[in-house]
């Protein structure tokens, strides 16, 4: 039987971008189902008292040396915005309502927003930058606009970010395998273990 790695995420952490871009192949190594989990970062952290490492100047100024260091290991660009961080309320929004009413769009959901954060580096928390981004993947900005606003969708959002409260999460990315939890991307070695 197949394992499975959940993996709980927000598009505004660069961390999560990095899982982002290694948990498919690895889930594919070992025949593993992938479930991405969209949370509030924000709302976890409020929650647990955390911070962003970007909100204590020596811990930010070596996360992005080291974050660096990861992409170049994956052989990925990895870009920070002069607009980071950004409020990603509507983003998540928009990645759990993608996940609820079209489950079919959802992976390309998550590629416009990864990339238009972490590779283009484009300000996704003004309205009208988010707009061409959408409009450029294929997607409606009217009908982005009306999901985001869905009474369901904003509900799911605060059931999913508390969940993962509730199992432990403190930060993201934050997978689970077998009830086994890992936090950060520079755990996905963990992760890959779990499943072997």
């Amino acid at each position: 039987m197949s394992k499975t790695v959940e993996c709980f995420f927000d598009l505004g952490s660069p961390a999560s971008y990095l899982a982002w871009t290694q948990l498919p192949a690895l889930c594919e190594r070992h025949n593993a189902q992938m479930v991405w989990r969209p949370m509030l970062l924000g709302g976890v952290f409020q929650v647990t008292g955390n911070a962003s490492p970007a909100a204590i100047p020596a811990k930010a100024r070596y996360s992005l040396v080291d974050l660096q260091r990861y992409a170049s290991r994956y052989g990925v660009p990895l870009h920070f915005s002069r607009y980071f961080p950004i409020n990603t309320l509507t983003l998540m929004r928009g990645a759990i309502g993608m996940q609820l009413k079209h489950p079919q769009r959802f992976e390309a959901y998550l590629t416009a927003m990864f990339n238009g954060m972490w590779v283009e580096q484009q300000n996704l928390g003004d309205p009208q930058v988010l707009a061409q981004v959408l409009a450029a993947a294929g997607f409606s900005a009217q009908e982005f606009i009306a999901l985001v606003a869905d009474a369901e969708v904003k509900e799911a959002l605060k059931v999913a970010t508390t969940e993962a409260v509730q199992r432990g999460v403190f930060g993201a990315p934050t997978c689970f395998v077998d009830g086994e939890m890992f936090f950060g991307q520079d755990r996905l070695e963990f992760v890959e273990s779990a499943l072997a």
